[in-house]
């Protein structure tokens, strides 16, 4: 925690798309600080959904409140024992966690069936509006271990 509070940097908008959710989306797959690189694959995803009669914007607000987690844990330390805590996650930390996540599990997609990367977010992108695929999975495993510790709760202190 820190001890004085700190300014936050305001996140611009895209301005394609008007949206800081993708702004955010374009940062979390920039790699080596190539966002030219990132914008391209994000909207090469984006124009695919719309050539598919899909509104990108609702596609991938659909995905992330998917996606995102209400619960996750926390390990606190208690006399020598460390206990899995359930704690909420806060808005910010849902987005992050689920932008990702969806990022991972498309990164983790088998190279046989798609080559590039662009097919492998856009098919985790649609999976994760239609509520199926390695990202909710995530989802469910990390909330499914919050429920399961749900006995420490009290520790949240």
């Amino acid at each position: 925690m820190p001890r004085r509070q700190y300014k936050k940097n305001p996140v611009t908008k895209d301005p394609v798309y008007e949206s800081s959710e993708v702004a955010k989306f374009i940062n979390y797959v920039m790699l080596d600080g190539k966002r030219s690189v990132a914008q391209k694959i994000i909207y090469d995803v984006f124009t695919k959904l719309e050539t598919d009669k899909k509104d990108p914007l609702k596609v991938l607000q659909q995905a992330i409140s998917n996606v995102a987690p209400n619960y996750e844990v926390k390990p606190k330390r208690l006399g020598g024992a460390s206990y899995l805590v359930p704690i909420e996650v806060r808005k910010e930390r849902k987005l992050f966690l689920a932008l990702n996540w969806i990022i991972e599990a498309a990164g983790t997609r088998s190279n046989k069936t798609f080559n590039t990367f662009e097919k492998k977010l856009y098919t985790e992108l649609v999976e994760a509006s239609e509520n199926q695929g390695n990202a909710v999975a995530k989802r469910a495993q990390t909330e499914k271990l919050a429920e399961a510790n749900k006995a420490f709760s009290h520790l949240r202190w």
